[in-house]
């Protein structure tokens, strides 16, 4: 079996190295492929990029020349992943690659079709960083549960892994570019009638000040997606 890990990049040159070797190094109990999508960076990710991409022709680098978000980038990689179970990993170091066997393990069991990590659980460290954020993560994924019939902790959370049959049908019918992602791959999974299941993860959560991006302005994103895809697909 074949682990593929799907990872959005932009302005990380300062942790690519680092979340690639952490990958590398996960014991995901099967082979692993990287697929990391470049969203048009500007601080010396092209060439961080470049140079892992000649130590390890193995893995598959790919580039927007346009910035187009966070979703546009995961879509790109949903394209070219051939793995029978496909996870989205962050490339600044939020989220422990070490974490993966306890995500897959609901899908090696059989339980599962699609595994949502939680950094609302317990059972991990989490850091301690904006109240507000975490209000605004609880309020939205109240309100996704409400319109999905899913009772999920985290909806907004990196960590979601599929099997390749799911993210197959869904890739084609994604079209948010940024971080309304979240909302819709949510909502369409649920309206598949798929096994869901969570697992707490840990979270070493960033500041503005090292390089979080995510705004208000997305939160707001997410709040009318929410009711897009309530209705659309």
């Amino acid at each position: 079996m074949k682990l593929s890990v799907v990872i959005p990049v932009y302005n990380e040159a300062k942790t690519l190295r680092t979340i690639v070797d952490a990958v590398r190094a996960a014991d995901a109990g099967m082979e692993k492929e990287l697929v990391l999508v470049d969203d048009c960076s500007t601080d010396g990710t092209a060439e961080v990029l470049s140079a892992l991409a000649a130590e390890d022709p193995a893995l598959k680098v790919f580039r927007h020349e346009v910035n187009r978000g966070k979703g546009a980038a995961l879509r790109t990689g949903f394209e070219h992943a051939t793995g029978d179970f496909v996870i989205i990993q962050d490339a600044d170091l939020e989220y422990d690659p070490g974490e993966y066997p306890r995500l897959l393990k609901p899908l090696l069991d059989g339980h599962a079709d699609v595994v949502f990590g939680s950094r609302f659980l317990g059972g991990g460290a989490h850091r301690v960083v904006y109240y507000w954020h975490y209000l605004g993560n609880k309020f939205l994924t109240t309100l996704s549960n409400m319109t999905t019939n899913l009772n999920l902790t985290d909806m907004e959370v990196c960590y979601k892994v599929f099997k390749r049959e799911v993210i197959r049908e869904i890739a084609p019918t994604l079209k948010e570019e940024r971080f309304g992602f979240e909302v819709e791959i949510t909502s369409k999974v649920a309206k598949r009638h798929v096994r869901v299941y969570e697992v707490p993860i840990s979270y070493y959560g960033r500041a503005y000040a090292e390089g979080k991006k995510i705004g208000w302005r997305d939160g707001f994103r997410a709040l009318w997606c929410i009711l897009k895809y309530r209705f659309c697909d």
